[in-house]
């Protein structure tokens, strides 16, 4: 397969074809969450509230994964854009070794680490043991997880946002069969696993997804003449990559961590209420979409371009990017701000959850454009290998501001669950402000400022 060259052509193009086969892709895998909130609604409560903390403790340990990407996206990216082939295929290498360490090394923290994380944000009884056994089932698909994540980083610095597509498309099917096949089992012939069958569904789909995009790496034509010495590790390259995956990593571990802080508010007023963030969860990704996919095309192009020393068109990939993103989450505010109960009704009947699945997804609806200026930011910060910046961003607004404000209204003024959800609301406001301080300093340095010369 032949490679794409984004710093000719128009910019919306790029967009349009990376941006969509990338929503599409999220769209499946946020689906795919969706179905397993839908069947552990099977066992009640209880069985949801433990799916989310477990799933919250889980993903802390996958951001290596994610970072791993990001910094293909934009490592590979740059080299493309120099049109230097043999560096980008090295640090293709080294990338995806890097990445196989990284995955020995969450493991055997996972196996350490895992019950303390799962004490943090539950109470005694059964949804922390429902949880707890969820997580250590998930944890032998942190392979599929972060292999996966780290190899479509360099897809995606070369326009491929198809190939994960596909991967998610056939995972979400094959989960929709096997949940219930492994929680159920077949009458006379198995047993099932019960709830425990949710992860292994995971842990099989999952892997077959890493399979498949370690597949379409090597199939590229970058990747023809691949020796196997490019993989032992190099302490540059490695120290390279570890520059730009770290913050990365880092920044997805914190919003995973401000998870642990939100829960940790919320298990004082009951499983309820834990039940009902994480299915909110699940709803507002689905809605977050096509600004996620917008704000993943930001970083191969305005790589590439700021690779090829184009600025202009950097400067232009990112006002497309915020502007098509802000006007995508206006038209989702009406279906979050009454719709939120008939939404959240889809995964449980218990009227609790529902009343207040609905007061979190009206919060969400006012605030969904912040969060594409935000992505937009990060995108942004990557693809100019000032990723480090997303950190310090993500600090503020995942965990000093929103430990702050949600202290403030709940235990200052006592607004109760609702104190809760505008807190996060306000955290995610003024981050807003202080992301857009930084992106301005660093692109003025970088590429002379966000407006035209």
């Amino acid at each position: 397969m032949t490679d794409d060259d984004l710093t000719q052509g128009p910019i919306m193009g790029h967009f349009r074809r990376i941006a969509l086969p990338a929503a599409i892709g999220m769209l499946f895998s946020t689906l795919y969450n969706v179905v397993d909130t839908f069947y552990s609604g099977y066992f009640g409560t209880e069985a949801q509230a433990g799916l989310a903390v477990g799933f919250q403790a889980f993903f802390i340990l996958v951001a290596v994964g994610f970072g791993t990407g990001s910094a293909m996206s934009a490592l590979v990216g740059n080299a493309m854009g120099r049109k230097d082939t043999s560096d980008a295929r090295h640090l293709a290498a080294q990338g995806l070794s890097f990445a196989a360490l990284a995955t020995l090394t969450m493991i055997v923290v996972a196996l350490f680490a895992g019950p303390s994380l799962i004490a943090i944000v539950s109470e005694p009884g059964a949804y922390r043991d429902a949880g707890q056994s969820y997580f250590n089932w998930l944890v032998w698909s942190l392979p599929g997880f972060i292999l996966a994540y780290g190899a479509n980083g360099i897809l995606q610095a070369r326009g491929d946002t198809v190939s994960m597509q596909r991967a998610l498309m056939v995972a979400f099917c094959v989960n929709v069969g096997l949940n219930p096949l492994l929680m159920f089992g077949i009458p006379g012939v198995v047993n099932g696993l019960g709830f425990n069958g949710i992860a292994l569904a995971t842990v099989l789909s999952q892997s077959g997804v890493a399979c498949f995009i370690l597949y379409r790496v090597f199939s590229r034509e970058m990747m023809s003449d691949i020796r196997l010495p490019e993989f032992v590790p190099s302490i540059a390259k490695y120290t390279e990559i570890a520059k730009q995956a770290l913050p990365s990593s880092l920044t997805l571990f914190i919003t995973f961590a401000s998870g642990f802080i939100v829960q940790y508010a919320l298990k004082d007023y009951g499983e309820a209420s834990l039940a009902a963030y994480g299915i909110t969860m699940r709803v507002e990704q689905i809605f977050l979409l096509p600004a996620l996919g917008i704000t993943i095309a930001l970083v191969p192009i305005a790589a590439q371009n700021y690779g090829a020393d184009q600025h202009d068109r950097v400067r232009e990939a990112f006002s497309l990017c915020w502007k098509m993103g802000v006007i995508a989450m206006a038209l989702a505010f009406p279906f979050l701000w009454w719709g939120g109960g008939l939404a959240t009704s889809v995964f449980t009947s218990d009227p609790e959850v529902i009343e207040i699945g609905a007061l979190f997804l009206r919060v969400e609806a006012v605030i969904l454009p912040v969060y594409v200026f935000l992505f937009s930011a990060n995108s942004l910060l990557q693809a100019l290998k000032k990723a480090v910046w997303t950190m310090w961003i993500g600090v503020y607004r995942q965990i000093i501001g929103m430990a702050f404000f949600i202290w403030l209204l709940t235990s200052v003024f006592d607004f109760g669950l609702t104190g809760v959800r505008v807190a996060i609301a306000l955290a995610v406001v003024t981050g807003l402000m202080l992301s857009f301080a930084v992106v301005h300093r660093v692109a003025r340095d970088r590429i002379g400022g966000l407006r035209a010369t």
